[in-house]
């Protein structure tokens, strides 16, 4: 896990929350959330989408040790593993939408390229 930031949570919390985001994210492709969230994201993301490309059955382990759905680890590896075959990262975007309502925190959309 990228060691940046803490968002706010203990190492096992903020672990879990960062897998559930990076899993729902993969699976719909686009999410909104707050922007330091969304690239803590962006960065696992492009690492899962990396394994992928590299396919190989500890590969596909090591991604489902981190991944919570194997329904989104099968995907990574068909899926987003041909369309990003010429990429050589930078797999999301991360664009800034302005401050919520609610506690003025500056949110974001991350979806993939």
């Amino acid at each position: 896990m990228p060691g940046r930031r803490k968002l706010g949570k203990t190492t096992d919390q903020r672990r879990a929350m960062l897998r559930q985001q990076v899993t729902d994210f993969l699976d719909k492709g686009r999410m909104q959330t707050t922007y330091t969230r969304a690239k803590e994201v962006g960065a696992l993301a492009d690492k899962m989408i990396t394994l992928g490309k590299h396919s190989g059955l500890a590969n596909y382990r090591q991604s489902l040790s981190f991944i919570t759905r194997e329904d989104v680890a099968k995907k990574i590896f068909d899926e987003y593993s041909k369309k990003y075959a010429e990429r050589d990262g930078g797999y999301t975007r991360v664009t800034r939408i302005g401050p919520r309502r609610g506690d003025a925190a500056e949110m974001a959309v991350i979806e993939l390229v």
